[in-house]
């Protein structure tokens, strides 16, 4: 049943999403629907909060965290160093350059995932590479990476060593959203994803 809703989340806005990529706007690589149905029911446009609390704790270059909910929303509270591009003004041309390039590993996020993640497939309509989705957002974030449970005294050690990194990364990343050197924090096991080259355009016209 869950995964039943998970594909309703991912099919029913796409007919909407794809509608809303303009004519002008299509490229050669541009992926086909059931392309973009494939990738979005595997999941691999998220990656996890764990690795995205890692490289901000490090203070990794190539993180760019992607705010895509409203301006009022972000100014009430936004994740460090995240910029603010509304889904509602995603394909404007000033953008472009942010969401289509091979420098940075793009993470959208929201409040939940179905906002990022609508970003997430319009810019993989268009053919972009490195923007990914915040598993969970910001409703995740808050409970488990800020907050995390202490586990049960029967619980296994994989899950101690993640409370012990996020108990860590917490402090690191507490005093609204200031990152501090001081706090020794666990490494993680999850791998960041690479950066990937942009697609070269192919020439067209002459002999």
């Amino acid at each position: 049943m869950k995964t039943l809703k998970l594909l309703a989340l991912i099919i029913i806005p796409l007919g909407i999403i794809l509608a809303a990529v303009p004519a002008d706007r299509v490229r050669h690589f541009q992926l086909t629907a059931d392309e973009l149905l494939q990738e979005a029911g595997a999941g691999v446009q998220f990656i996890s909060p764990d690795v995205v609390a890692d490289m901000l704790v490090q203070k990794d270059p190539s993180l760019r965290l992607i705010d895509v909910r409203t301006p009022e929303e972000f100014d009430d509270y936004s994740m460090p160093g995240a910029i603010n591009v509304p889904l509602s003004n995603l394909l404007a041309d000033e953008y472009t350059d942010i969401l289509h390039q091979d420098a940075y590993v793009n993470v959208f996020y929201s409040n939940g995932s179905v906002y990022a993640n609508q970003a997430w497939m319009i810019t993989r309509q268009l053919g972009y590479e490195n923007n990914f989705v915040l598993e969970g957002g910001l409703n995740y974030w808050f409970g488990n990476i800020l907050s995390p449970e202490e586990p049960s005294v029967t619980s296994p050690n994989e899950e101690f060593a993640q409370y012990d990194f996020r108990k860590s990364a917490a402090a690191a990343l507490g005093g609204g959203g200031v990152v501090s050197t001081e706090t020794d924090v666990p490494a993680v096991k999850a791998v960041k994803p690479p950066v990937t080259a942009k697609a070269k355009k192919k020439p067209t016209g002459g002999c």
